[in-house]
């Protein structure tokens, strides 16, 4: 974890704390790869991707995915939409690495993988789906999870349209210092939220965010049970959907 969320952990009761500086969009642009949870991939709005063959897919897949071939990967890519969680799996950790590059390198931010593939997935006791493929059109509508503000309703505010909001950038100085703050925003990093509650007032609204939503959230769960009125932003901000104005230090 990044050394804001190790301090957070800390305060939490956590005792083995070890901090990740570079954080999680450093891990993948190394060309890690991330893996998606079981519930997420149960229950996550997401786009799921079978990458088999479609005999394979037809004798069992993992419910909500879409068939979508390897080689047809290349050829689908304007299907998937660019700010959905994607999560792949194949048969071969070789394939699923691939198309997870791929992904990347076309420009997608929020790619992981099922744990072992189809077989990881049978193993762990995973629910599956078996017969004909009826569908193969990816369909996915951005839903709003609890306590998160719109990327439309965000603009507004650090575009100085929503009266009486109070907007947070919980990422660190050097952050800001490389790339710029976005208008009508406190700069308040994660870990020093707990310790500055009297510089946040309690008579507006807050909207927080920073770089991908993961602090962002964790911030949102410190200020709502000090009883703040708080939604954050689940975004990856470098996303062309979040084009607010930024300011250079």
């Amino acid at each position: 974890m990044t050394s804001s969320n190790a301090g957070l952990a800390k305060k939490f009761g956590y005792t083995n704390v070890r901090g990740y500086l570079a954080g999680e969009p450093a891990w993948s642009k190394a060309g890690h790869p991330l893996y998606a949870s079981q519930e997420f991939i149960q229950k996550g709005n997401i786009v799921l991707i079978d990458l088999r063959d479609d005999g394979s897919a037809v004798e069992g897949r993992i419910p909500r995915s879409v068939h979508v071939n390897y080689d047809q990967l290349e050829e689908r890519i304007d299907d998937i939409p660019r700010n959905a969680p994607v999560v792949l799996y194949s048969d071969d950790d070789e394939e699923a690495l691939d198309a997870l590059d791929d992904l990347r390198y076309e420009g997608f931010k929020n790619v992981s993988l099922v744990k072992g593939n189809y077989q990881g997935w049978v193993a762990s006791g995973g629910e599956i789906e078996k017969g004909p493929i009826f569908s193969t059109e990816i369909r996915w509508v951005r839903k709003l999870g609890k306590g998160e503000v719109s990327v439309a309703e965000f603009r507004k505010a650090v575009n100085g349209e929503l009266p009486d909001t109070y907007v947070i950038d919980a990422r660190t100085p050097d952050e800001i210092a490389e790339l710029g703050i976005f208008t009508n925003t406190v700069n308040i990093p994660l870990d020093e939220i707990p310790k500055r509650m009297a510089d946040i007032p309690k008579d507006k609204r807050i909207f927080v965010h920073c770089s991908t939503g993961a602090r962002a959230d964790l911030a949102y769960r410190e200020l709502v049970k000090n009883g703040y009125d708080v939604k954050f932003l689940l975004l990856d901000i470098s996303d062309p959907e979040c084009d607010c104005p930024i300011i250079m230090p």
